[in-house]
Protein backbone atom coordinates (compact mmCIF):
# COMPACT_ATOMS: atom_id res chain seq x y z
CA UNK A 1 0.00 0.00 0.00
CA UNK A 2 1.51 3.54 -0.83
CA UNK A 3 1.79 6.48 1.50
CA UNK A 4 -0.95 8.02 -0.83
CA UNK A 5 -3.93 5.41 -0.28
CA UNK A 6 -2.33 4.41 3.68
CA UNK A 7 -5.85 4.68 5.29
CA UNK A 8 -4.20 4.90 8.62
CA UNK A 9 -2.09 7.92 7.64
CA UNK A 10 -3.89 10.23 9.38
CA UNK A 11 -2.00 13.04 6.91
CA UNK A 12 -4.21 11.85 3.95
CA UNK A 13 -7.71 12.73 6.25
CA UNK A 14 -6.68 16.28 7.94
CA UNK A 15 -3.45 17.08 6.04
CA UNK A 16 0.07 17.73 6.73
CA UNK A 17 0.22 19.82 10.56
CA UNK A 18 -3.48 20.69 10.39
CA UNK A 19 -3.73 19.58 14.15
CA UNK A 20 -1.58 21.97 15.21
CA UNK A 21 -2.32 24.76 12.62
CA UNK A 22 1.28 25.95 11.90
CA UNK A 23 0.15 26.74 7.96
CA UNK A 24 -3.43 28.23 7.13
CA UNK A 25 -4.76 27.74 3.42
CA UNK A 26 -5.67 31.23 3.58
CA UNK A 27 -2.26 32.22 3.23
CA UNK A 28 -0.53 30.22 0.75
CA UNK A 29 3.07 31.57 1.17
CA UNK A 30 3.35 29.47 3.94
CA UNK A 31 3.50 32.76 6.20
CA UNK A 32 4.53 31.55 9.75
CA UNK A 33 1.12 31.22 12.14
CA UNK A 34 1.99 31.57 15.86
CA UNK A 35 -1.79 31.15 17.70
CA UNK A 36 -4.93 32.88 18.19
CA UNK A 37 -6.13 35.87 20.13
CA UNK A 38 -7.71 34.51 23.49
CA UNK A 39 -8.32 37.97 25.63
CA UNK A 40 -7.27 41.50 26.29
CA UNK A 41 -7.76 44.93 25.73
CA UNK A 42 -7.19 48.13 23.66
CA UNK A 43 -5.60 49.69 26.37
CA UNK A 44 -3.86 46.61 27.77
CA UNK A 45 -2.84 44.40 24.56
CA UNK A 46 -3.90 41.13 23.14
CA UNK A 47 -3.36 37.73 24.64
CA UNK A 48 -2.33 35.46 21.91
CA UNK A 49 -1.48 31.69 23.20
CA UNK A 50 1.02 30.11 21.08
CA UNK A 51 0.29 27.12 18.91
CA UNK A 52 1.57 23.84 20.28
CA UNK A 53 4.93 23.49 17.84
CA UNK A 54 5.43 27.45 17.86
CA UNK A 55 8.49 27.18 20.03
CA UNK A 56 8.70 30.71 22.43
CA UNK A 57 12.29 30.55 22.09
CA UNK A 58 11.91 31.84 18.88
CA UNK A 59 10.31 34.74 20.37
CA UNK A 60 11.47 37.93 21.74
CA UNK A 61 10.08 41.63 22.99
CA UNK A 62 10.28 43.99 19.99
CA UNK A 63 9.20 41.24 17.37
CA UNK A 64 6.24 42.24 15.09
CA UNK A 65 2.99 40.15 14.94
CA UNK A 66 0.62 40.55 12.30
CA UNK A 67 -3.23 39.59 13.58
CA UNK A 68 -5.64 39.19 10.56
CA UNK A 69 -9.02 40.42 11.60
CA UNK A 70 -12.25 39.94 9.41
CA UNK A 71 -12.00 43.12 7.72
CA UNK A 72 -7.99 44.55 8.78
CA UNK A 73 -5.11 43.68 9.87
CA UNK A 74 -3.73 44.62 13.10
CA UNK A 75 0.36 45.01 13.17
CA UNK A 76 1.20 44.64 17.17
CA UNK A 77 4.57 44.60 18.87
CA UNK A 78 5.26 41.71 21.43
CA UNK A 79 5.84 43.13 25.31
CA UNK A 80 5.90 40.18 26.97
CA UNK A 81 5.86 36.10 27.02
CA UNK A 82 4.31 34.39 29.70
CA UNK A 83 4.15 30.42 30.49
CA UNK A 84 0.60 29.50 31.35
CA UNK A 85 -0.89 25.83 32.34
CA UNK A 86 -4.38 24.69 32.65
CA UNK A 87 -3.67 22.31 35.86
CA UNK A 88 -1.54 24.52 38.89
CA UNK A 89 -0.57 21.71 40.23
CA UNK A 90 2.03 21.13 37.51
CA UNK A 91 4.12 24.15 39.13
CA UNK A 92 4.64 21.73 42.03
CA UNK A 93 4.54 18.31 40.54
CA UNK A 94 6.04 19.09 37.19
CA UNK A 95 5.80 15.90 34.86
CA UNK A 96 8.57 13.56 33.28
CA UNK A 97 8.97 14.85 29.64
CA UNK A 98 11.83 12.85 28.68
CA UNK A 99 9.97 10.58 26.34
CA UNK A 100 8.51 12.57 23.60
CA UNK A 101 5.32 11.23 23.18
CA UNK A 102 4.35 12.51 26.53
CA UNK A 103 6.19 16.28 25.98
CA UNK A 104 4.00 16.08 22.77
CA UNK A 105 0.86 15.47 24.98
CA UNK A 106 1.33 18.07 27.68
CA UNK A 107 2.24 20.56 25.24
CA UNK A 108 -0.66 20.18 23.26
CA UNK A 109 -3.19 20.50 25.71
CA UNK A 110 -2.26 21.06 29.70
CA UNK A 111 0.85 23.37 29.13
CA UNK A 112 0.99 26.19 27.04
CA UNK A 113 2.60 29.91 26.09
CA UNK A 114 1.02 33.08 26.07
CA UNK A 115 2.47 36.34 24.50
CA UNK A 116 1.19 40.06 24.44
CA UNK A 117 1.21 42.01 22.07
CA UNK A 118 0.06 45.73 21.54
CA UNK A 119 -1.69 47.03 18.38
CA UNK A 120 0.30 49.72 16.87
CA UNK A 121 -1.79 50.40 13.80
CA UNK A 122 -4.47 48.99 11.77
CA UNK A 123 -3.76 48.30 7.95
CA UNK A 124 -6.85 49.18 6.12
CA UNK A 125 -6.49 47.39 2.31
CA UNK A 126 -7.24 50.70 1.05
CA UNK A 127 -6.69 53.12 3.66
CA UNK A 128 -3.42 51.77 4.46
CA UNK A 129 -2.15 52.56 8.01
CA UNK A 130 -4.98 53.83 10.57
CA UNK A 131 -4.86 54.78 14.50
CA UNK A 132 -5.89 51.34 16.44
CA UNK A 133 -9.22 52.37 17.84
CA UNK A 134 -10.64 48.89 18.01
CA UNK A 135 -8.94 45.00 18.46
CA UNK A 136 -10.03 42.26 16.55
CA UNK A 137 -12.10 39.34 18.26
CA UNK A 138 -11.94 36.07 20.09
CA UNK A 139 -9.85 33.24 18.24
CA UNK A 140 -8.75 35.65 15.59
CA UNK A 141 -5.35 34.32 14.16
CA UNK A 142 -1.86 36.04 14.38
CA UNK A 143 1.08 35.68 12.04
CA UNK A 144 4.83 36.07 11.70
CA UNK A 145 5.02 39.72 10.09
CA UNK A 146 6.31 39.91 6.57
CA UNK A 147 8.44 42.49 4.29
CA UNK A 148 5.17 43.03 2.93
CA UNK A 149 3.83 43.73 6.09
CA UNK A 150 6.49 45.92 7.13
CA UNK A 151 6.56 47.82 3.94
CA UNK A 152 2.73 48.80 4.04
CA UNK A 153 3.89 50.45 6.83
CA UNK A 154 7.05 51.67 6.70
CA UNK A 155 7.06 52.61 2.95
CA UNK A 156 9.95 52.27 0.15
CA UNK A 157 12.89 54.08 -0.04
CA UNK A 158 12.95 57.31 -1.34
CA UNK A 159 13.68 61.18 -1.90
CA UNK A 160 12.52 61.88 1.69
CA UNK A 161 12.22 58.38 3.23
CA UNK A 162 15.69 57.01 4.52
CA UNK A 163 16.39 53.56 5.27
CA UNK A 164 17.92 54.01 8.82
CA UNK A 165 18.04 49.60 9.16
CA UNK A 166 15.86 46.45 9.85
CA UNK A 167 13.34 45.35 12.13
CA UNK A 168 14.47 42.46 14.42
CA UNK A 169 14.08 39.38 12.27
CA UNK A 170 13.43 40.32 8.82
CA UNK A 171 17.32 41.55 8.09
CA UNK A 172 16.42 42.17 4.62
CA UNK A 173 13.75 44.89 5.29
CA UNK A 174 13.73 48.18 5.70
CA UNK A 175 12.77 50.68 8.19
CA UNK A 176 12.33 54.06 6.60
CA UNK A 177 12.23 57.04 8.03
CA UNK A 178 10.46 60.68 7.06
CA UNK A 179 12.90 62.87 6.74
CA UNK A 180 10.84 65.86 6.50
CA UNK A 181 8.86 64.82 9.82
CA UNK A 182 12.17 63.95 11.29
CA UNK A 183 13.56 67.21 10.68
CA UNK A 184 10.36 69.57 11.30
CA UNK A 185 10.61 68.96 14.93
CA UNK A 186 13.66 68.35 17.34
CA UNK A 187 15.31 65.39 17.39
CA UNK A 188 16.71 62.91 20.43
CA UNK A 189 19.32 59.90 20.45
CA UNK A 190 19.80 58.63 23.61
CA UNK A 191 21.64 55.72 24.93
CA UNK A 192 24.14 54.74 28.00
CA UNK A 193 27.77 54.75 27.21
CA UNK A 194 28.83 52.52 24.20
CA UNK A 195 26.00 51.53 22.98
CA UNK A 196 26.90 53.21 19.24
CA UNK A 197 25.06 56.83 20.23
CA UNK A 198 27.89 58.42 17.72
CA UNK A 199 27.14 56.02 15.03
CA UNK A 200 23.61 56.36 15.06
CA UNK A 201 24.07 59.91 14.90
CA UNK A 202 26.10 59.88 12.12
CA UNK A 203 23.47 57.44 10.03
CA UNK A 204 20.90 60.31 10.46
CA UNK A 205 22.81 62.94 9.50
CA UNK A 206 24.27 61.00 6.14
CA UNK A 207 20.47 60.68 5.78
CA UNK A 208 19.38 64.32 6.17
CA UNK A 209 22.52 65.80 4.16
CA UNK A 210 22.10 63.37 1.33
CA UNK A 211 18.28 64.29 1.19
CA UNK A 212 18.84 67.83 1.04
CA UNK A 213 16.20 68.56 2.88
CA UNK A 214 17.91 70.55 5.29
CA UNK A 215 21.49 71.80 6.43
CA UNK A 216 23.44 70.75 9.55
CA UNK A 217 25.02 72.48 12.53
CA UNK A 218 27.08 69.61 14.42
CA UNK A 219 29.10 70.99 17.30
CA UNK A 220 31.76 68.03 17.24
CA UNK A 221 32.95 67.51 20.90
CA UNK A 222 34.81 64.55 20.17
CA UNK A 223 36.06 64.95 16.12
CA UNK A 224 33.56 61.98 15.64
CA UNK A 225 31.53 63.25 12.94
CA UNK A 226 33.83 65.37 10.30
CA UNK A 227 36.88 63.57 9.39
CA UNK A 228 38.00 60.07 9.89
CA UNK A 229 38.05 58.01 12.89
CA UNK A 230 39.40 54.61 14.20
CA UNK A 231 36.41 52.73 15.64
CA UNK A 232 36.66 50.68 18.51
CA UNK A 233 37.36 47.33 16.54
CA UNK A 234 40.71 49.27 14.72
CA UNK A 235 39.07 49.80 11.60
CA UNK A 236 39.01 53.26 9.72
CA UNK A 237 35.28 55.24 9.50
CA UNK A 238 34.60 57.63 6.96
CA UNK A 239 33.62 61.33 8.22
CA UNK A 240 30.76 63.30 6.37
CA UNK A 241 32.67 65.42 4.75
CA UNK A 242 34.89 62.57 3.65
CA UNK A 243 31.41 61.15 2.16
CA UNK A 244 30.01 64.36 0.94
CA UNK A 245 33.02 66.74 -0.12
CA UNK A 246 32.05 70.16 -0.60
CA UNK A 247 28.48 69.70 0.98
CA UNK A 248 30.17 69.56 4.03
CA UNK A 249 32.29 71.95 6.06
CA UNK A 250 34.65 71.43 8.51
CA UNK A 251 36.05 74.26 11.01
CA UNK A 252 37.83 73.97 14.00
CA UNK A 253 38.56 75.57 17.38
CA UNK A 254 42.00 73.79 17.81
CA UNK A 255 43.41 73.95 13.99
CA UNK A 256 47.17 71.95 16.11
CA UNK A 257 44.78 68.59 16.72
CA UNK A 258 42.98 68.62 13.11
CA UNK A 259 46.67 68.69 11.16
CA UNK A 260 47.58 66.09 13.52
CA UNK A 261 45.11 64.26 12.45
CA UNK A 262 45.03 65.13 9.14
CA UNK A 263 41.85 66.40 9.21
CA UNK A 264 40.79 69.23 5.54
CA UNK A 265 39.09 71.94 7.82
CA UNK A 266 38.40 75.37 6.08
CA UNK A 267 39.67 78.00 8.96
CA UNK A 268 39.72 77.87 12.37
CA UNK A 269 37.30 79.83 14.72
CA UNK A 270 38.19 82.21 16.84
CA UNK A 271 36.43 84.37 19.47
CA UNK A 272 37.23 87.74 20.63
CA UNK A 273 37.60 88.67 24.53
CA UNK A 274 35.13 91.51 23.68
CA UNK A 275 32.44 89.28 21.31
CA UNK A 276 31.43 87.67 25.07
CA UNK A 277 28.55 89.20 26.71
CA UNK A 278 27.17 88.57 30.12
CA UNK A 279 24.20 86.37 28.91
CA UNK A 280 27.18 83.96 27.53
CA UNK A 281 28.47 83.60 31.13
CA UNK A 282 24.94 83.32 32.12
CA UNK A 283 24.80 80.12 30.51
CA UNK A 284 27.51 78.45 32.19
CA UNK A 285 25.74 78.85 35.66
CA UNK A 286 25.87 75.27 36.61
CA UNK A 287 29.28 74.67 34.44
CA UNK A 288 31.20 77.09 36.31
CA UNK A 289 29.59 77.31 39.44
CA UNK A 290 28.23 81.00 39.14
CA UNK A 291 26.25 82.34 41.55
CA UNK A 292 23.33 84.75 40.36
CA UNK A 293 25.21 87.95 41.91
CA UNK A 294 28.08 86.51 39.98
CA UNK A 295 26.07 87.04 37.00
CA UNK A 296 24.95 90.36 38.35
CA UNK A 297 27.84 91.10 38.45
CA UNK A 298 29.36 90.31 35.17
CA UNK A 299 25.95 92.93 34.28
CA UNK A 300 27.08 95.81 35.96
CA UNK A 301 30.98 95.60 34.69
CA UNK A 302 29.63 95.55 31.17
CA UNK A 303 28.01 98.51 32.09
CA UNK A 304 31.02 100.11 33.49
CA UNK A 305 33.87 98.93 30.87
CA UNK A 306 32.16 98.32 28.06
CA UNK A 307 32.59 95.28 25.42
CA UNK A 308 35.83 94.91 27.00
CA UNK A 309 34.81 93.67 30.44
CA UNK A 310 36.57 90.34 29.94
CA UNK A 311 39.57 91.30 29.51
CA UNK A 312 39.98 93.76 31.92
CA UNK A 313 38.17 91.59 34.87
CA UNK A 314 40.77 88.54 33.86
CA UNK A 315 43.90 91.58 33.92
CA UNK A 316 42.53 93.71 36.90
CA UNK A 317 44.31 94.34 39.86
CA UNK A 318 43.43 93.86 43.46
CA UNK A 319 43.20 97.87 43.29
CA UNK A 320 41.07 97.50 40.50
CA UNK A 321 38.70 95.42 42.11
CA UNK A 322 38.65 98.02 44.94
CA UNK A 323 37.84 100.96 43.31
CA UNK A 324 35.11 98.66 41.18
CA UNK A 325 33.53 97.32 44.92
CA UNK A 326 33.92 101.04 46.48
CA UNK A 327 31.97 102.70 43.75
CA UNK A 328 29.47 100.21 42.59
CA UNK A 329 27.32 97.63 44.86
CA UNK A 330 29.54 94.84 43.22
CA UNK A 331 31.01 93.47 46.40
CA UNK A 332 34.86 92.71 46.55
CA UNK A 333 34.04 88.99 47.43
CA UNK A 334 32.00 88.58 44.19
CA UNK A 335 34.71 90.26 42.14
CA UNK A 336 37.42 88.24 42.86
CA UNK A 337 35.21 84.65 42.74
CA UNK A 338 34.06 86.10 39.63
CA UNK A 339 37.37 87.00 38.46
CA UNK A 340 39.09 83.47 39.68
CA UNK A 341 36.57 81.57 37.40
CA UNK A 342 37.19 83.47 34.09
CA UNK A 343 40.78 83.11 34.03
CA UNK A 344 40.32 79.93 32.82
CA UNK A 345 39.55 81.45 29.87
CA UNK A 346 43.34 82.44 28.94
CA UNK A 347 44.07 78.61 28.89
CA UNK A 348 41.85 78.63 26.26
CA UNK A 349 43.83 79.42 22.60
CA UNK A 350 40.22 80.42 20.45
CA UNK A 351 40.29 83.38 22.62
CA UNK A 352 41.91 86.11 21.56
CA UNK A 353 42.21 90.03 22.61
CA UNK A 354 40.53 91.01 18.88
CA UNK A 355 38.71 88.78 16.32
CA UNK A 356 39.61 89.95 12.83
CA UNK A 357 36.72 88.04 11.51
CA UNK A 358 33.22 87.47 12.15
CA UNK A 359 33.12 83.91 12.64
CA UNK A 360 29.01 83.81 13.24
CA UNK A 361 28.89 85.48 9.91
CA UNK A 362 30.84 83.10 8.40
CA UNK A 363 28.91 80.12 9.72
CA UNK A 364 25.91 81.60 8.64
CA UNK A 365 27.34 82.12 4.90
CA UNK A 366 27.98 78.82 4.75
CA UNK A 367 24.44 77.44 5.73
CA UNK A 368 22.12 79.58 4.72
CA UNK A 369 23.74 81.25 1.43
CA UNK A 370 25.73 77.91 0.30
CA UNK A 371 23.64 75.60 2.03
CA UNK A 372 26.27 73.55 3.29
CA UNK A 373 26.05 71.59 6.28
CA UNK A 374 28.97 72.64 9.36
CA UNK A 375 30.79 70.27 11.33
CA UNK A 376 32.56 72.30 14.56
CA UNK A 377 35.60 70.22 15.65
CA UNK A 378 36.65 70.81 19.34
CA UNK A 379 40.11 69.28 19.04
CA UNK A 380 41.68 69.12 22.57
CA UNK A 381 38.65 70.98 24.00
CA UNK A 382 35.98 68.86 23.55
CA UNK A 383 37.08 67.16 27.09
CA UNK A 384 36.55 70.85 28.85
CA UNK A 385 33.02 71.20 29.29
CA UNK A 386 33.02 74.58 29.87
CA UNK A 387 34.51 75.71 26.69
CA UNK A 388 31.96 73.46 24.45
CA UNK A 389 29.43 75.09 26.46
CA UNK A 390 30.56 78.64 25.87
CA UNK A 391 31.45 78.14 21.90
CA UNK A 392 28.00 76.30 21.70
CA UNK A 393 26.36 78.46 23.16
CA UNK A 394 27.58 81.75 21.79
CA UNK A 395 27.26 80.35 18.18
CA UNK A 396 23.61 78.97 18.43
CA UNK A 397 22.33 82.25 20.50
CA UNK A 398 23.40 84.57 17.39
CA UNK A 399 22.41 82.09 14.78
CA UNK A 400 18.72 81.94 16.49
CA UNK A 401 18.71 86.14 16.47
CA UNK A 402 19.51 85.78 12.65
CA UNK A 403 17.02 82.60 11.90
CA UNK A 404 14.32 84.70 13.27
CA UNK A 405 15.39 88.24 11.35
CA UNK A 406 15.40 85.89 7.90
CA UNK A 407 12.08 84.16 8.54
CA UNK A 408 10.29 87.44 9.75
CA UNK A 409 11.69 89.21 6.33
CA UNK A 410 10.66 86.45 4.30
CA UNK A 411 6.72 86.24 5.28
CA UNK A 412 4.79 86.75 2.37
CA UNK A 413 7.21 85.50 0.07
CA UNK A 414 8.50 81.67 1.39
CA UNK A 415 11.14 81.40 -1.40
CA UNK A 416 13.23 83.94 0.53
CA UNK A 417 13.32 81.69 3.97
CA UNK A 418 16.61 80.29 5.25
CA UNK A 419 17.07 76.37 4.45
CA UNK A 420 15.97 73.78 7.20
CA UNK A 421 18.69 74.23 10.23
CA UNK A 422 19.07 71.08 12.87
CA UNK A 423 21.39 71.74 15.25
CA UNK A 424 23.91 69.13 17.08
CA UNK A 425 24.82 69.20 20.68
CA UNK A 426 26.20 66.52 22.99
CA UNK A 427 25.77 66.02 26.55
CA UNK A 428 22.72 68.11 25.90
CA UNK A 429 21.46 67.56 29.62
CA UNK A 430 24.11 70.34 30.83
CA UNK A 431 22.77 72.69 28.38
CA UNK A 432 18.59 71.84 28.81
CA UNK A 433 18.77 70.88 32.69
CA UNK A 434 15.48 72.03 34.82
CA UNK A 435 17.47 74.83 35.99
CA UNK A 436 18.56 76.40 32.68
CA UNK A 437 16.71 75.16 30.20
CA UNK A 438 14.59 78.26 29.83
CA UNK A 439 17.30 80.96 29.76
CA UNK A 440 19.30 78.93 27.43
CA UNK A 441 18.91 79.49 23.77
CA UNK A 442 18.88 76.09 23.23
CA UNK A 443 15.69 75.87 25.78
CA UNK A 444 14.01 78.54 23.17
CA UNK A 445 14.94 76.61 20.61
CA UNK A 446 13.42 73.29 21.43
CA UNK A 447 10.21 74.75 22.63
CA UNK A 448 9.74 77.16 19.81
CA UNK A 449 12.31 77.16 16.76
CA UNK A 450 10.25 74.88 15.16
CA UNK A 451 8.15 77.84 13.80
CA UNK A 452 11.67 79.53 12.53
CA UNK A 453 13.01 76.83 10.66
CA UNK A 454 15.41 75.74 13.31
CA UNK A 455 15.31 72.15 15.48
CA UNK A 456 17.72 69.94 17.83
CA UNK A 457 19.63 66.73 17.55
CA UNK A 458 20.16 66.29 21.13
CA UNK A 459 22.73 63.28 21.95
CA UNK A 460 22.71 62.31 25.26
CA UNK A 461 22.85 59.44 28.32
CA UNK A 462 20.78 60.94 30.84
CA UNK A 463 17.63 61.78 29.66
CA UNK A 464 16.08 62.04 32.53
CA UNK A 465 18.56 64.96 33.44
CA UNK A 466 16.40 67.29 30.33
CA UNK A 467 14.24 69.39 31.16
CA UNK A 468 10.64 67.91 30.92
CA UNK A 469 8.87 70.43 28.64
CA UNK A 470 12.04 70.35 26.49
CA UNK A 471 11.24 65.98 26.42
CA UNK A 472 8.08 66.59 25.26
CA UNK A 473 9.03 68.85 22.61
CA UNK A 474 11.00 65.98 20.75
CA UNK A 475 9.32 64.93 18.11
CA UNK A 476 11.19 61.61 17.15
CA UNK A 477 13.41 59.94 19.76
CA UNK A 478 16.34 57.26 18.90
CA UNK A 479 16.76 55.52 21.84
CA UNK A 480 19.51 52.16 22.64
CA UNK A 481 19.54 50.32 25.71
CA UNK A 482 19.20 52.66 28.70
CA UNK A 483 19.07 50.43 32.44
CA UNK A 484 18.16 53.62 34.66
CA UNK A 485 14.41 53.50 35.63
CA UNK A 486 14.68 57.44 34.80
CA UNK A 487 15.60 57.76 32.08
CA UNK A 488 13.45 55.11 30.67
CA UNK A 489 10.95 56.84 32.19
CA UNK A 490 12.00 60.12 30.47
CA UNK A 491 12.38 58.91 27.39
CA UNK A 492 8.84 57.23 27.33
CA UNK A 493 6.83 60.16 28.72
CA UNK A 494 4.23 60.94 26.40
CA UNK A 495 4.57 58.52 23.88
CA UNK A 496 1.91 56.79 23.47
CA UNK A 497 1.81 52.84 24.67
CA UNK A 498 4.25 53.60 26.96
CA UNK A 499 4.07 50.78 29.43
CA UNK A 500 4.33 47.87 26.86
CA UNK A 501 7.78 49.39 25.48
CA UNK A 502 9.30 49.38 28.92
CA UNK A 503 9.75 46.26 28.70
CA UNK A 504 11.21 46.18 25.12
CA UNK A 505 13.20 49.47 26.02
CA UNK A 506 15.14 47.71 29.05
CA UNK A 507 16.05 44.82 26.97
CA UNK A 508 17.38 45.45 24.08
CA UNK A 509 20.97 44.32 22.98
CA UNK A 510 24.11 46.83 24.21
CA UNK A 511 24.87 47.29 20.75
CA UNK A 512 23.36 47.41 17.68
CA UNK A 513 19.31 47.63 18.63
CA UNK A 514 17.76 51.05 19.22
CA UNK A 515 13.91 51.61 19.43
CA UNK A 516 12.36 54.65 17.35
CA UNK A 517 9.55 56.56 18.52
CA UNK A 518 7.90 59.81 17.64
CA UNK A 519 6.88 61.74 14.88
CA UNK A 520 9.33 60.22 12.00
CA UNK A 521 7.64 56.77 12.35
CA UNK A 522 4.29 55.74 11.97
CA UNK A 523 5.16 53.65 15.12
CA UNK A 524 7.20 52.57 17.69
CA UNK A 525 9.56 50.13 15.70
CA UNK A 526 12.96 48.32 17.12
CA UNK A 527 15.67 48.02 14.72
CA UNK A 528 19.09 46.77 14.26
CA UNK A 529 20.47 50.15 12.74
CA UNK A 530 22.87 50.20 9.39
CA UNK A 531 26.25 49.03 9.58
CA UNK A 532 28.29 52.42 8.58
CA UNK A 533 30.49 50.68 6.12
CA UNK A 534 31.56 50.49 2.98
CA UNK A 535 27.90 49.22 1.67
CA UNK A 536 26.78 52.19 3.44
CA UNK A 537 29.40 54.79 1.83
CA UNK A 538 27.80 53.49 -1.60
CA UNK A 539 24.51 53.56 -0.69
CA UNK A 540 24.80 56.48 0.52
CA UNK A 541 27.35 58.71 -2.59
CA UNK A 542 26.18 56.34 -5.41
CA UNK A 543 22.86 58.25 -6.36
CA UNK A 544 22.90 61.79 -7.13
CA UNK A 545 20.70 63.86 -4.90
CA UNK A 546 18.41 66.57 -6.32
CA UNK A 547 18.79 69.29 -4.00
CA UNK A 548 15.87 71.24 -5.49
CA UNK A 549 13.32 69.02 -5.25
CA UNK A 550 14.01 68.29 -1.69
CA UNK A 551 14.11 71.75 -0.83
CA UNK A 552 10.66 72.01 -2.30
CA UNK A 553 9.54 68.63 -0.35
CA UNK A 554 9.91 70.91 2.75
CA UNK A 555 8.51 74.04 1.20
CA UNK A 556 11.72 76.29 1.38
CA UNK A 557 13.41 78.21 -0.82
CA UNK A 558 16.83 78.91 -2.88
CA UNK A 559 20.10 80.71 -1.60
CA UNK A 560 19.54 84.19 -0.74
CA UNK A 561 22.32 86.90 0.99
CA UNK A 562 22.28 87.15 4.48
Amino acid sequence: MTHNSDPNNLDNWFGPEAIFGVNDADHPNSVKRLGVVVGGSLSKGMSVKLDPMVSVEDLAVGRYVVVHGDNKRFFCMVNDINLNSTNPAIQSDPPDISDPFLKAIYMSTVAYSIINVTPMLMIDAEKGPLPVKTIPGHFTLAYTATEDDVNSVFGTEGLTNFNVGSPLELEHTNVNLNLKRLVERSIGVFGKSGTGKSFLTRVLMAGIIKSGIGVSLIFDMHNDYGWEIVSENGSSVKGLKQLFGERVSILTLDGESSRRRNARFDFEIKLGYDEIEPEDIANLKATMGLSDTMIDAAFGLRKIWGKDWVRQLIKGSAEDLEYISENTNIGGGTLAALQRRLERFERWHFLVEENPGDSVQQIIELLVNQQKSVVLEFGRYGNQLEAYMLVANYITRRIHHRYVELIEKSLGDGTMAPPQLLITIEEAHKFLEPQVARQTTFGIIAREMRKYNVTLLIVDQRPSAIDEEVMSQIGTRVTALLDNERDIHAVLNGISGAGGLREVLARLETKQQAIIMGHAVPMPVVIKPRNYDTAFYDAITGTPVDTTSARKALGSGGKRRV
